[in-house]
């Protein structure tokens, strides 16, 4: 089983590249996420799941190993493939999925190629449980729900005062807080969650 390929980025394409390890060109499908922060022509290094089927071995590279749990997590929920668990991890960061599985958010799931209502419905309904205690991403700590408080909940918290609804503004917080990471003030944090929201 491969689990790590470091070599030069080759051929990237909308949902895969090719990655050049001493001359082998191993092809890897990857999140549109994984594959906007790959240096084409340069030496990278990505983390693999391998998936072997009687008739095929498919790579799927991760730029961290957050996106690679969230979809080792997605695929074991029925009607989820492969495919579909890249298409979620290129609309939603792990830190997005989280929040929008804590809040149910089914429209955000939905943004995503080849979710319907009803898989969004069974996606929210089978790792609501779980998704607290899933990575949300480099240098992140799992979210916490909002209940827990901290700067996250007192700005969403101000985001619901204001008139949000609490599920677009607890997307708005993740996304924001996924640019500027956890040691943001809560002026800056409230301010550039209404940015978000007004987009």
């Amino acid at each position: 089983m491969i689990a790590k390929l470091t070599g030069r980025i080759e051929g990237l394409e909308a949902d895969r590249c090719i990655v050049d390890v001493g001359g082998v060109g191993y092809l890897v499908q990857a999140s549109t996420r994984t594959l906007a922060a790959l240096p084409a022509g340069a030496s990278a290094t990505l983390l693999i799941e391998t998936q072997v089927r009687e008739d095929s071995l498919q790579l799927f590279g991760f730029s961290d190993a957050a996106e690679r749990e969230w979809f080792r997590l997605l695929t074991t929920v029925q009607g989820v493939g492969a495919k579909v668990a890249l298409n979620i991890l290129s609309a939603l960061s792990p830190r997005e999925l989280i929040a929008a599985i804590q809040a149910g958010d089914r429209g955000s799931l939905t943004r995503a190629s080849g979710v319907g209502a009803k898989l969004a419905i069974r996606l929210l309904t089978e790792l609501r449980e779980k998704a607290g205690a899933m990575p949300a991403g480099i240098g992140f700590s799992p979210v916490l729900p909002p209940a827990a408080g901290g700067i996250e909940a007192d700005t969403l918290s101000a985001l619901v005062n204001l008139g949000y609804r609490r599920p677009e503004a607890q997307i708005a917080v993740a996304r924001v807080l996924e640019r500027l990471g956890d040691g943001a003030e809560l002026a800056v944090l409230i301010r550039e969650s209404l940015k978000e929201l007004a987009r």
